[in-house]
């Protein structure tokens, strides 16, 4: 097994491949609801029932885009963490939980290929292990909550 001087190198880095992934994956969701135009989003959250789904489409745009990038910076991890597990919890709960488990439910093949019909809640709950492993865990190395803790242990300068 790894010395426990490896452990911490690695607990350090583990986190990074998990904010840009997940960082990424709710930045580019949010990127698309916007250049499709949020009213297309508001259509479906009308839909499913959603009070106000012409605000709440901007609100989840928005905290996608801006919780994608402060994911992807390692910025406020935890507070950022808990809105966007909100919205998968959401998702899930009225959208994706009808479908099953499997993110890909294979309904039929044509000659083209397989086709696949609506992702279960696979993806829902992976990105709420990694947000909460984040919270855990922290957000790791090269990250801008590792240089807010370095910068709040560090004496302030005395003024010569």
């Amino acid at each position: 097994m790894f010395k426990r001087s490896h452990e911490t190198l690695w607990e350090k880095w583990a986190p990074l491949p998990l904010r840009l992934i997940i960082g990424y994956g709710f930045l580019a969701h949010g990127w698309a609801k916007l250049s499709r135009g949020p009213e297309g989003f508001a259509r479906l959250l009308e839909q499913i029932g959603t009070p106000l789904p012409g605000v709440m489409a901007w609100v989840s745009t928005f905290t996608e885009i801006l919780g994608g990038l402060a994911i992807l910076a390692g910025a406020f991890v935890a507070a950022v963490s808990v809105p966007l597990i909100v919205m998968m919890l959401v998702a899930m709960f009225t959208v994706h939980l009808h479908y099953g488990f499997s993110a890909i439910n294979t309904i039929g093949l044509t000659p083209d290929g397989p086709q696949f019909g609506p992702p279960g809640i696979e993806v829902n709950l992976l990105y709420i292990a990694c947000l909460v492993a984040l919270i855990l865990g922290g957000a790791g190395l090269f990250s801008i909550d590792r240089l807010l803790a370095r910068r709040k242990r560090e004496p302030a300068a005395s003024p010569s």
